[in-house]
């Protein structure tokens, strides 16, 4: 029986209008990387995140890997607060969804590979923490351990008390699909930038979320 969901945060619950991925790190993180001695380019840098390269590759440039983490999302900290404060950031228009996901008894949790500070921020602008009984972000002690990596939905599960078998995964990109299968859960994937490949269910907002977990819980 379905007892818990676990989302994605990024993308799935809220977005960041006029975000680029390549201009974020070459005008933002790439200067202050400078200030530590460190010229990574941005390909390298996307492996490292994609997870083609482990995380712990930057120390080749002299710099303790978990440090550089650090480093780096200090500065999205930073442009997160100048992005909320140009109202840049926004919820998707579905969000609501949650407060009835949570009447219905389900055990929410959120997960991201974001710092912990930097979603916990995200989700704080607009009250969404309240719904979740679990918030988790990358973990220091283990870098690479998040999505696609099962890890951090490993750890919401054990949180929540719950088997793979018991929780989805809801999330829109790859890495989430993933990270889910990875974990031996079914996944639904929100088709908001399109459908992938691996997802159990599709659905085009969190409004047919609640629809399909309705039917579930009547079966």
């Amino acid at each position: 029986m379905l007892k818990g969901l676990i989302f994605d945060v990024d993308e799935t619950l809220v977005y960041y209008e006029g975000y680029d991925h390549r201009k974020w790190y070459e005008g933002w993180v790439l200067p202050e990387l400078k200030k530590h001695g460190i010229e990574l380019d941005y390909e390298t840098y996307r492996k490292t995140v994609r997870g083609d390269l482990p995380r712990s590759y930057v120390e080749r440039f002299g710099i303790d890997h978990v440090e550089f983490w650090k480093i780096v999302d200090r500065v999205n900290l930073q442009y997160r607060r100048w992005m909320a404060e140009r109202g840049r950031i926004r919820p998707f228009p579905d969000v609501d969804a949650l407060e009835e996901l949570k009447a219905m008894g389900l055990k929410l949790a959120a997960v991201s590979n974001a710092s912990q500070e930097c979603t916990e921020f995200v989700l704080s602008l607009f009250d969404l923490g309240k719904y979740f009984e679990v918030v988790y972000g990358k973990d220091y002690s283990n870098l690479d351990g998040v999505k696609p990596s099962p890890y951090l939905v490993e750890k919401a599960l054990k949180a929540l008390g719950l088997k793979s078998r018991e929780a989805m995964m809801v999330g829109d990109s790859h890495h989430d699909v993933l990270a889910g299968k990875r974990a031996g859960m079914k996944v639904v994937n929100v088709t908001r930038f399109g459908k992938i490949d691996g997802a159990d269910y599709y659905v085009d907002n969190l409004w047919e979320l609640v629809e399909l977990v309705r039917k579930m819980l009547e079966r």
